[in-house]
């Protein structure tokens, strides 16, 4: 029986022959441009959402009066099904990448500026105090010490919206943009099914290479320096108080 099941893969040839895989062998060099464009779509987007979230949420985190109203106009954004949204923008930028990058653009912004509030918000007040404490400046306080603590959150909603990203990219290849969705596209009229294999593999892999990465970005920025430089200043703050009489 598990002979069965991996007799399709035993040589190179027969998985080139696999109706599978076989378009993605076979026709490699048509499905490299797609890929390409699928992942300077999906960059573009996560740029451009990330250079609004970021300050956004930066500034979410200190005027709380304004995070609900902020959040829940996201929240209303990303509860609009995406093939919706990208139909509403078709009429006011035509077909192609250009509303899908709005659209993305929006989607992501939605988990980048919620999470880079949260990620900011969670930085620990006595940590915050014993820099103050210790004579930092607002500017030495934010790059010193709440970034650090609150990029590993960042991180992860960087990875969240990242693979968000690259699945809805697939769908913009029904509003024109050249992506990975073409061969899904495609696919749905290929008796054969190699072109939907090929388009659902494609996306899969990029999807899980995305994710590996960040994770690794994320381990990286939560080594255990940042813990430390913690401690330290909550110390420091400790130390430096005064003693009661």
């Amino acid at each position: 029986m598990h002979y069965a099941l991996w007799a399709p893969f035993t040589s190179t040839s027969d998985m080139t022959n696999s109706p599978l895989t076989s378009y993605l062998f076979q026709h490699f060099d048509r499905v490299w441009p797609l890929l390409v464009q699928h992942l300077i779509i999906s960059g573009i987007s996560l740029a451009i959402a990330l250079v609004i979230s970021l300050p956004m949420g930066l500034l979410l985190s200190r005027a709380h009066a304004l995070a609900t109203p902020v959040l829940g106009l996201f929240g209303i954004i990303y509860t609009i099904p995406s093939f919706a949204l990208f139909a509403f923008l078709v009429p006011f930028t035509g077909i192609g990448s250009r509303p899908a990058i709005i659209a993305l653009s929006a989607y992501a912004l939605v988990v980048l500026t919620r999470n880079t509030m949260v990620a900011f918000n969670s930085v620990d007040p006595a940590v915050k105090e014993a820099a103050r404490g210790m004579g930092m400046s607002n500017a030495q306080l934010l790059w010193r010490i709440e970034v650090p603590l609150a990029l590993p959150i960042i991180v992860a909603g960087m990875r969240i919206a990242t693979l968000s990203t690259i699945g809805l990219t697939t769908i913009a290849s029904w509003i024109g943009a050249v992506s990975l969705g073409q061969l899904l596209r495609d696919g749905m009229n290929d008796p054969t099914g190699s072109k939907l294999y090929a388009g659902v593999i494609s996306v899969g892999l990029l999807a899980v290479g995305a994710d590996l990465i960040f994770r690794l970005i994320e381990r990286s920025v939560s080594m255990p320096g940042a813990r430390r430089m913690s401690r330290k200043a909550r110390l420091t703050m400790e130390t430096a108080q005064p003693k009661e009489a």
